[in-house]
């Protein structure tokens, strides 16, 4: 029976993790690359993009209305079919005056139904499953999340620079974004005839409004009453600080003319470097930071993992002060940021676990990728202007600088020493 259930949970949990973060990546990252083909500025293009991180960071929100309205089931199919209408919307308005406008409505659209998926297809991962069946496909999600990530900011924009050269930009986007919304209607079929019906995968009991909003207070009260909150709430918002601010200009960077300031890179070069090798490199990051933390705990690894996520950020640093030609170079430097970025990542979401743990587990976690979502939408929204105001050279030296608040957090963290550690579990002791 147990081989029956895991054989069934392979029709549907690597396709539904791998629709969960082809959204997202279009949101994050293809937007900007797509927006920078089609001319804007860069300040124009990190405000924009950068807001579409408010549907995650107030998520938590509305995510009991998932749990109170219909199946999960049934949200994760109609959001599908939304996301897919965004994408598809998004196409429609690439040629439309002024294209800006309706594309960025499009791709709120998609943001707001990928965050409304996240929340149905997490809570259902966990009803149809058991606990040994969940822990046997945790790494299986995790890297067809990823699948996700490398198809999005790798293959597609590759396949969007070589239609460029063939047909233009906004003709190659809107082919791109068009294929993007048939394969994420298809997800919907797929999964209609795929997910287990969990019986336990019911609408909540009826609560009334004053209920349900006292619940949603509570959860957050007890989450800004926990000891060490001040310290550790900045440490949500300002860990990413510099991070938050790179990831907007490093694709434009890679994209823009020399005489800019940047490498001159086509589409698909880009695609190639970013969306493949830098998602491979950060892929192996996280690996490798969360054996290492199996092995000696969260709070052992701490200062190693902030240093690998923020020290190769000095990567960019070089790569504008020299603007190298060579395509070796430029990758192995690219790769090495991903690699200590995903390496020093790890130690974030350990700490928001940490930090979630007790009676609203759930809730708080919920609240800190909010927050998350939070540290990097408002330094994001600035980082185009001071880039466009500084130059690249100047910026990314800014960015290294905005790496020293997170430091000066870590030693007033208070982490158990063994939190982490194999058989250790994610509890306090």
């Amino acid at each position: 029976m147990e081989n029956t259930k895991q054989e069934s949970g392979w029709r549907w949990i690597p396709s539904l993790y791998f629709v969960q973060g082809l959204p997202y990546v279009m949101v994050m990252t293809v937007s900007v690359i797509m927006y920078k083909r089609l001319g804007l500025s860069n300040t124009d293009i990190a405000l924009y993009t950068s807001w579409l991180y408010l549907p995650w960071f107030i998520k938590p929100l509305w995510s009991p209305f998932v749990d109170l309205l219909r199946t999960k089931r049934w949200w994760i199919l109609v959001m599908q079919l939304v996301m897919g209408g965004g994408l598809a919307g998004v196409a429609l308005s690439i040629p439309v005056d002024p294209f800006v406008r309706y594309t960025l409505a499009f791709f709120w659209l998609l943001a707001f139904s990928s965050a409304t998926h996240d929340i149905a297809a997490d809570g259902f991962y966990m009803l149809g499953l058991k606990e040994d069946e969940q822990a046997f496909f945790v790494g299986i999600r995790s890297s067809f999340y990823r699948l996700a990530m490398m198809t999005g900011q790798g293959l597609l924009v590759m396949l969007a620079g070589w239609l460029e050269q063939r047909m233009g930009v906004a003709r190659a986007w809107q082919i791109t974004f068009v294929a993007m919304a048939l394969l994420l209607v298809l997800a919907a079929l797929w999964h209609w005839w795929s997910l287990p019906r969990p019986q336990n995968d019911g609408a909540t009991e009826a609560q009334t409004g004053a209920e349900l909003w006292r619940g949603v207070g509570a959860s957050l009260g007890s989450f800004f009453a926990k000891p060490g909150m001040k310290v550790a709430v900045a440490f949500m918002l300002l860990y990413r600080l510099g991070e938050a601010q790179l990831v907007k200009l490093a694709a434009p960077f890679l994209m823009d003319a020399r005489e800019v300031g940047g490498l001159a890179l086509s589409t698909e070069t880009v695609g190639l470097l970013y969306g493949t090798i830098g998602v491979v490199a950060l892929t192996l990051g996280g690996i490798l930071g969360g054996w290492l933390i199996t092995r000696k705990g969260l709070r052992y690894w701490l200062w190693p993992m902030a240093l690998a996520m923020n020290l190769p950020n000095l990567a960019y640093v070089v790569l504008a002060w020299w603007q190298p030609e060579s395509m070796p170079m430029v990758a192995a430097l690219v790769a090495l940021e991903q690699l200590g970025y995903g390496f020093g990542f790890t130690a974030y979401v350990l700490f928001l676990i940490h930090y979630a743990d007790g009676p609203y587990k759930t809730a708080h976690y919920a609240i800190g990728t909010g927050l998350m979502a939070l540290g990097m939408m408002l330094p994001g929204m600035a980082s185009g202007w001071l880039q466009e105001l500084l130059g690249y050279r100047f910026f990314f030296i800014w960015v290294v600088l905005c790496t020293l608040p997170g430091f000066a957090l870590l030693s007033r963290l208070k982490i158990p020493a063994q939190f982490g550690r194999k058989n250790q579990g994610f509890t306090k002791n």
